[in-house]
């Protein structure tokens, strides 16, 4: 592009805006170089570390967790191109899911950091000044639940004969199936754990939960042309994404877990009976079960841990 065009079309751009072609470049001149620690903001990034003992693979543990985090923003900013699209292409729905679906496998795959990354004999020491924190009150990974499947695929499975599309958004959300992790179903009782999660998220949360009730992923796909839902390429990115997050994640989190808690009662510091809670089998987890076999819904959890068969295109 020539420089006068170029010009032309930088002042355009400002002259939309209000603001002087002239102003601009000025500013220019006494503004600094960017570099690489300002962009990133490296300092204020590597400065969010702060364990509360002296393990050393306490920070191990803190930075992993920052990481997953980190990698749930970006799983959400790709869902909102999909759900907050008019018009999408099974092309561009196929390309933003499997863009997610790496970062789950990028999830799933990295859990050998804390599997095999750190001593037991440190963890069980470090993991008791955590109570009652917990994985469990990630924010942004209920989202990205509420964001994929629509809201009945995520109630308790005893709870979901009760509940339709006209329940109330905060009765459903009592009766989401992560809140078996926090509540005594016999008393009603709330954990801590839920309490606190409650307080800080649970406005956001049921505002969320409205907000995608109707362009959540599982919404988008059943808007598509009936032969657009048939595409192949798409169906096998939904089905991908599907057994990564709710069988292929959840497992890796599950035998992390079991390695340095399993083998007896031992409670997660939320309080939960993890095992129960985390299982893909037990909670049965599907965002798109619509995209399964009666078979492979059965046994969802159970015998597709390691794989499952893609779709044939013949």
């Amino acid at each position: 592009m020539e420089r006068d065009e170029l010009l032309q079309q930088i002042e355009e751009k400002y002259k939309k805006l209000g603001v002087p072609l002239d102003t601009m470049l000025e500013g220019l001149l006494w503004s600094t170089p960017i570099t690489y620690w300002d962009y990133i903001q490296t300092d204020a990034l590597l400065g969010l570390q702060t364990p509360r003992t002296t393990e050393k693979d306490e920070m191990i543990f803190i930075m992993y967790h920052q990481v997953n985090e980190l990698l749930f923003k970006m799983i959400l900013w790709e869902i909102d191109q999909v759900a907050k699209s008019e018009n999408i292409s099974a092309k561009d729905f196929s390309m933003h899911l499997a863009r997610i679906s790496r970062y789950f496998d990028m999830l799933a795959n990295s859990f050998s950091v804390m599997q095999e990354g750190m001593e037991v004999e440190q963890y069980l020491k470090f993991r008791n000044t955590l109570a009652p924190a917990s994985g469990f009150q990630s924010a942004q990974y209920r989202k990205i639940e509420f964001a994929s499947t629509e809201l009945i695929n995520l109630i308790d499975a005893r709870f979901r004969e009760t509940i339709d599309r006209n329940t109330p958004f905060k009765h459903a959300f009592d009766h989401l199936y992560w809140q078996a992790a926090g509540k005594n179903y016999e008393t009603g009782e709330k954990s801590i754990l839920l309490k606190l999660f409650e307080k800080k998220y649970m406005g956001d949360f049921i505002d969320f939960m409205e907000d995608y009730n109707e362009i959540n992923l599982s919404k988008k796909f059943k808007e598509l042309p009936k032969e657009t839902q048939q595409n192949v390429d798409l169906r096998n990115a939904m089905r991908h994404y599907d057994h990564t997050v709710n069988v292929k994640w959840v497992m890796a989190h599950y035998n992390a877990a079991n390695k340095y808690i399993g083998g007896g009662d031992i409670k997660a510091t939320g309080g939960s009976h993890w095992q129960k809670y985390m299982h893909p089998k037990y909670q049965r987890r599907i965002f798109f079960p619509e995209l399964w076999s009666d078979d492979e819904l059965k046994n969802w959890g159970i015998d597709n841990l390691d794989g499952y068969k893609k779709l044939s295109k013949t």
